[in-house]
């Protein structure tokens, strides 16, 4: 089961007020809106999600809320697009929740997770569409990991994922697809373990993770995704409007930060977090996933 991290946090942070607009640009479980609801229910949540059946599941926690919710099956860059084609120009808060749920690392079969045997895919949006339409453009990881170069490889490995090892595993990576493609996340992870040292692979970390970190981040365009969010995001606020933003991953983080900075120089932001916000002792407790959260928030002047 899926909890929103730093709920209460986020909520509280925003704001809000009775007949206030809200942007969920990574609705998820809508948990985050859910408690808006809860709260305001005047309020008009515009749901954005990549992963339809991300949406389709979230619907019935919605059904008997009193807020109305406009859902939308894209992807937070394109709130721009999304919020013309509702009618609406301004809104009073936009919550990003940055990463990967754990609905999608459990129960999507699209590769997320090195425990489980799936095909390599690692794309937010649902593989429906490929399966449909299989000249479809949509880049998975089975691409990269078998198209892309052995220098590029070890540039995402090291940059997305921070791998020590980077460059060993590219070259594993391209080894082993000399004898066929590498099609799963077991292949994957097998080479991964034959490419580094036996003393890394008996770490406390799976020595697995943070290539498929860099994976999923390549593959979805995550950071640049986050920029463009930002920035889109920014302009449709209204003067005093909030923008809240959990990231899970320290290249985001810095995004976030250094976009605040940014804004707050320009004199067109205020800074409402001096430091990132982490989740309490309590729901570390009944959350181990919360724990590299850190929310940042701006308002607009």
């Amino acid at each position: 089961m899926h909890k929103s991290v730093l709920l209460q946090e986020v909520i509280e942070g925003l704001h809000l007020h009775d007949n206030s607009v809200v942007l969920d640009g990574t609705f998820g479980a809508g948990g985050h809106s859910l408690e808006i609801c809860k709260r305001f229910p005047s309020t008009k949540i515009i749901a954005i999600d990549e992963d339809q059946g991300a949406l389709d599941s979230a619907k019935e926690k919605f059904k008997d809320a009193k807020c109305e919710v406009v859902y939308n099956n894209d992807n937070f860059r394109n709130l721009d697009k999304v919020l013309a084609s509702a009618g609406i120009a301004m809104v009073d808060g936009i919550i990003l929740d940055i990463g990967l749920s754990s609905d999608q690392l459990e129960n999507s079969g699209r590769g997320f997770s090195f425990m489980k045997d799936e095909p390599l895919l690692m794309t937010f949006g649902s593989h429906k569409d490929m399966k449909e339409n299989p000249s479809s453009e949509i880049l998975t990881a089975e691409d990269v990991v078998n198209d892309w170069s052995e220098d590029s490889l070890e540039k995402i490995i090291a940059g997305y994922g921070e791998e020590k090892f980077a460059k060993r595993i590219a070259r594993g990576i391209v080894d082993a697809r000399e004898m066929g493609r590498v099609k799963t996340t077991s292949e994957l992870v097998a080479v991964i373990e034959d490419s580094v040292p036996a003393g890394y692979r008996k770490g406390r970390m799976n020595c697995a993770t943070k290539t498929f970190q860099a994976l999923r981040i390549a593959v979805n365009d995550e950071l640049g995704a986050l920029s463009e969010g930002l920035e889109k995001g920014f302009e449709v606020l209204q003067s005093g409007g909030r923008m809240a933003v959990i990231s899970f991953h320290s290249l985001e983080d810095r995004i976030v930060k250094q976009f605040n900075i940014k804004k707050s120089a320009e004199g067109r932001g205020k800074i409402i977090t001096k430091r990132p916000i982490t989740a309490s002792i309590d729901e570390l407790k009944a959350n181990p996933r919360a724990r590299s959260a850190k929310l940042r928030i701006i308002e607009k002047i």
